[in-house]
């Protein structure tokens, strides 16, 4: 399990990274249209990269909670029951592919502009 994670780590980071390089294209090309036209695609611009910008921030804090957990587990804080560890996991991967998921669709809406 925990390789899969790591492997959904690396993807995911991946996949942001392709995202910031295509978002800066994206501005790129922007810049070079007409001033008279340019101002539909700026407001998307700054829609994307809001997207973007929240998209990071959940993957942020999906892994340090992980990483918390993993902490405490090595550490023996028996403060949680196993129930409560298992239940903070599942929903710490939920919200993990609920991020790739959304990802993958701001990549798909990139690319697709």
């Amino acid at each position: 399990v925990s390789d899969e994670k790591k492997q959904m780590v690396a993807n995911i980071e991946k996949q942001l990274e392709e995202a910031r390089e295509l978002l800066e294209q994206m501005e790129l090309e922007v810049r070079e249209i007409p001033p008279q036209s340019r101002g539909m695609y700026s407001s998307r611009m700054r829609s994307y990269k809001q997207e973007m910008g929240k998209l990071e921030a959940d993957f942020k804090r999906s892994r340090i909670a992980y990483s918390d957990e993993v902490r405490n587990e090595l550490l023996g804080d028996d403060g949680n029951s196993s129930e409560n560890q298992r239940a903070h996991l599942l929903d710490n991967t939920e919200r993990l592919e609920r991020s790739s998921r959304r990802l993958e669709a701001g990549y798909q809406i990139a690319v697709e502009t």
